[in-house]
C-alpha cells in the first residue's frame, strides 16, 4: 500500500503528499530551514497572530497546485506525470531562498540578489543532489519551458504563491479584507494560445482579489508601524556590519557573524556561501538582538531594545516628501536628547518610500475568456471603476525618528 503523508493546516485542511521526491524535498534541512523564517517578517508586532512561516505557504501553495492541475485536467488541458510532479516542486520551492525575516532583510544579508535567484540556486544544488529529477522544475520555474502557462501558475498576477500569501496571511493577521475564494478562482482557470485565462464568469471573483491585494498591502505589508520595525532591524544590522568592521567583537552566531563579516555579492554567492545561508534564520537575528540590548554601543544597543522590547519609533507617512529643513529640525532634537555624534543621526532618524500597485497592466495580464472566445484584460473587462484605478501607482513617503522628542 502507497504510503500518504498529510499535513494538517488550519487553511485548508489535510493536504496529502503522496509523491516520494515531494516528500524527500520536504524533509531536506533546506525546505525544514523555513519553519524558522518568518512568512510576514516583523508584521506580528502589528498583528500578534502573523507568526506563521515560510513553510506554512509552501505546502498551502502544493495544494493549490494540485487543485489547479485537476482543474485543467477535468477541463482537457493536458498534464503529464513529469509535468505534475515538476509542477509541484517549482512551486514547492519557489520561496527557499528566503533570508530571516523574509522580505525584511532582502539584499541586507546578499546584496544585489532577489530571493528568487538565491531560490534558483538551491534548486540547482538539489537537482544536483537528485540526479537530475529537478530539471523540468527549474525550467518551469525560470520561464524556459515551453508552455508558457506553467510558468504563470508558478508566477504571475494571479499564481498560486499569491492566492496562498493573501488568504494566508489575512487569516493569521486578522485582516479579513484580504480572505479571497481561492478555490473559486482556481475552478475558473483555463489555458487559451498557452496562456492562462479566468473564465467570463469569474469576473467579479478576480475583482475581488485585486481590491483584496490592494487593502492587504496598505493594512499589513506596508503598514506604517510594520514598516518602521523592518526598518529598524535593517538599521541594526547596517551598525553591526560598521561596528564589526572597526573590529569591535560583537556576540552573535557564527553563521550571522560571517554575513555581516563581509560583502556577499552576487558573483561571489558560490556553494560554500549557500550552505551557510542554508543555516541562517530568525533565530540567528533574535539571538543577536537580545545580547546586543546590553551592549556598550548606544545606537545598537537603542535599536535593539526597539525591536525586543516593541519600542518602536514614532512614523509619519503621507502623500508628499519630507523637507530637508523638517528631517534638520528633528536631527538637532535628536542630537540634544541623545549621547551620540551627528554622524549617528542616520541611525535614528530614516524613511523612504513606498508603492502599492494592486494590479499592473504593463505585466503580464490577468485574462478574461468569454464564452465567444474573445478575451480581454481585467482592467478593460471589467465596470468596476476602482480596477482601473488600483492600475495606477501609489506612492506614499515615510520618515521615523524616535518618540517624545
Amino acid at each position: 500500500m502507497k504510503k500518504i503523508k498529510i499535513f494538517n493546516d488550519p487553511i485548508y485542511g489535510f493536504i496529502s503528499v503522496n509523491n516520494e521526491l515531494i516528500f524527500k524535498l520536504i524533509e531536506h534541512p533546506y525546505f525544514q530551514r523555513l519553519r524558522r523564517i518568518s512568512q510576514m517578517g516583523l508584521s506580528y508586532l502589528v498583528y500578534p497572530g502573523a507568526h506563521h512561516t515560510r513553510f506554512h505557504h509552501a505546502l498551502g501553495c502544493v495544494f493549490l497546485m494540485k487543485k489547479a492541475i485537476e482543474t485543467l485536467r477535468q477541463k482537457d488541458i493536458e498534464i503529464s506525470k513529469k509535468e505534475e510532479e515538476a509542477l509541484y516542486i517549482a512551486i514547492l520551492l519557489h520561496d527557499l531562498g528566503h533570508g530571516p525575516f523574509s522580505h525584511a532583510l532582502e539584499n541586507s544579508i546578499v546584496e544585489n540578489m532577489t530571493h528568487e535567484e538565491i531560490s534558483l540556486k538551491f534548486m540547482e544544488f538539489l537537482n544536483k543532489e537528485f540526479d537530475g529529477k529537478l530539471s523540468l522544475a527549474i525550467k518551469i520555474f525560470t520561464g524556459k519551458y515551453h508552455r508558457k502557462f506553467m510558468h504563470q501558475l508558478i508566477s504571475s498576477q494571479l499564481d498560486m504563491d499569491r492566492l496562498d500569501y493573501l488568504k494566508r496571511d489575512s487569516f493569521y493577521s486578522g485582516v479579513a479584507e484580504g480572505n479571497i475564494n481561492a478555490e473559486r478562482l482556481i475552478t475558473m482557470l483555463y489555458v487559451k494560445n498557452d496562456s492562462l485565462v479566468i473564465e467570463g464568469k469569474g469576473i467579479y471573483s478576480v475583482e475581488k482579489f485585486i481590491v483584496a491585494r490592494r487593502l492587504m498591502y496598505w493594512q499589513v505589508y506596508l503598514h506604517k508601524t510594520g514598516l518602521a520595525a523592518e526598518n529598524v532591524l535593517v538599521k541594526i544590522l547596517q551598525r553591526a556590519k560598521e561596528l564589526i568592521g572597526k573590529g569591535v567583537d560583537l556576540p552573535l552566531s557564527k553563521i550571522l557573524k560571517h554575513f555581516l563579516s563581509s560583502t556577499i555579492v552576487k558573483n561571489k554567492f558560490d556553494t560554500n556561501e549557500l550552505d551557510l545561508f542554508s543555516k541562517l534564520d530568525d533565530f540567528d537575528v533574535i539571538s543577536a538582538l537580545k545580547l546586543w540590548v546590553d551592549h556598550d554601543d548606544f545606537v545598537l544597543s537603542y535599536l535593539s531594545k526597539s525591536i525586543i522590547n516593541r519600542k518602536l519609533p514614532k512614523v509619519i507617512m503621507q502623500i508628499h516628501d519630507f523637507s530637508d529643513e523638517f528631517k534638520e529640525r528633528l536631527g538637532n532634537k535628536i542630537l540634544d536628547k541623545f549621547p551620540m555624534p551627528k554622524e549617528d543621526l542616520k541611525y535614528l532618524i530614516f524613511g523612504g518610500k513606498v508603492k502599492n500597485q494592486a494590479y499592473n497592466i504593463n505585466e503580464e495580464q490577468i485574462n478574461i475568456l468569454y464564452k465567444n472566445g474573445e478575451i480581454k484584460d481585467i482592467a478593460n473587462a471589467s465596470d468596476n471603476l476602482s480596477i482601473q484605478a488600483l492600475s495606477k501607482t501609489v506612492t506614499k513617503y515615510f520618515i521615523c525618528y524616535p518618540k517624545n522628542l
